[in-house]
């Protein structure tokens, strides 16, 4: 298959070299990770000026074999728990003055509960450490449809719950195979149904050869699902190994989308080539302080 050649409008701005040098020196000394690293993302260095990055926590190792993500998945490279790292985490958050952190993790189907205790002990720790004006998004797995481990998360209580459907159900099959569109709504309404006040948030990539249809059908049912916040971004292929680029979507199209969204009723539309699930995350504040 002919390789797509990037178009002007992808070329990321190249801000933060200094700054996430020093972010990802004070990460390794707690032992923690980003998923700013792990998934390379093109906006890490514009996050890390800003105080921004997502902790990545149950490791590096993904046991899914999504054909679209860097994450490695060498499965017999698992690691163990980190009973450490929710308390890492948030004294690394002191560190830095964070006022907005995100917590996501590799899917980890071969641990009983998926790790969401590992999620509720963060938030924890966090309220318990921290200054009570942070706000937490959580950023996390299908937890194999286990409803009631996502309850247990929302309970915890987390102002923003993040699940990212990824892209349209046609194709799944070729990009997710190990998930399931109507597994991950689920998640998503569960949420919604178990603290109705609670944010809930997700993001799919365009480019794999979706329709504009198909696009705005996909919004429609988060939408119908309760989702406030929707994040829609450029696919890049991380390797020629990876699924293919099918179309580098124009920015005009991710304006109309961004319009769509709006009149759909989302509370927050991010929707440009270079969004990213957590670019920008913290917006999401705005809402949180019109709520209160």
């Amino acid at each position: 298959m002919e390789v797509l050649r990037k178009p002007k409008w992808l070329k990321s701005e190249k801000r933060g070299a200094r700054k996430a040098r020093e972010v990802i020196k004070i990460l390794r000394k707690y032992n923690l990770h980003t998923v700013c690293e792990s998934a390379k993302c093109p906006n890490q260095g514009e996050c890390f000026e800003n105080g921004i990055a997502t902790f990545m926590i149950l490791g590096e190792t993904c046991t899914r074999n999504c054909t679209f993500c860097a994450v490695d998945k060498t499965k017999h490279n698992l690691e163990p728990i980190d009973i450490n790292e929710p308390k890492a985490i948030a004294k690394l958050s002191n560190e830095l003055g964070l006022k907005y952190i995100v917590v996501t993790t590799v899917t980890r189907d071969d641990l009983p509960d998926g790790g969401a205790s590992q999620f509720i002990e963060v938030i924890n720790q966090i309220r318990k450490n921290c200054d009570p004006e942070i706000a937490i998004e959580l950023l996390i797995s299908d937890l194999k449809g286990d409803m009631d481990l996502v309850k247990k998360i929302v309970i915890a209580g987390p102002d923003v719950l993040n699940h990212n459907v990824e892209t349209v159900p046609r194709l799944y099959s070729a990009v997710r195979p190990m998930a399931d569109f109507e597994r991950s709504l689920k998640v998503l309404q569960t949420a919604k149904n178990t603290d109705s006040s609670i944010l809930t948030k997700s993001g799919f990539m365009v480019g794999l050869g979706e329709t504009k249809i198909e696009v705005l059908e996909l919004m429609r049912r988060l939408r119908e699902t309760g989702v406030d916040i929707v994040t829609i971004g450029q696919y890049m292929a991380p390797s020629k190994e990876h699924y293919p680029v099918a179309e580098y979507i124009h920015p005009d199209t991710f304006a109309l989308y961004k319009k769509e969204g709006e009149r759909m009723g989302f509370k927050l539309v991010e929707s440009s080539p270079l969004v990213r699930s957590s670019y920008h995350a913290e917006r999401a504040k705005k809402i949180l302080n019109k709520r209160l």
